[in-house]
């Protein structure tokens, strides 16, 4: 639902993204085509391995702030996730 939030935000600024949601398994998978990556709080203990991992890479990892989560901010969150890359709109 985040996710849909996320997205209904970037049509409303006019951005072009890709939002997804994948398991943490899958973090080496999509790594490379992610500008950022933001974890749920549930995970949060994964992030410094995980910014490790993405660090060689130059991308960022953060965790989405927990009141932002709960209540599905999605623009919040995808404010966020772009100043994480910058104020880039292409893939988030």
């Amino acid at each position: 639902m985040l996710v849909q939030r996320m997205l209904s935000e970037a049509k409303t600024r006019e951005l072009d993204v890709d939002v997804r949601a994948v398991p943490v398994a899958e973090f080496e998978q999509i790594i490379g085509e992610a500008d950022v990556v933001l974890l749920g709080p549930q995970v949060r203990y994964e992030l410094a391995r995980l910014t490790d991992l993405a660090a060689p890479l130059g991308k960022k990892v953060a965790v989405i702030d927990m009141m932002d989560y709960g209540t599905m901010r999605g623009d919040k969150v995808l404010t966020t996730a772009l100043e994480l890359i910058g104020g880039a709109h292409e893939s988030v």
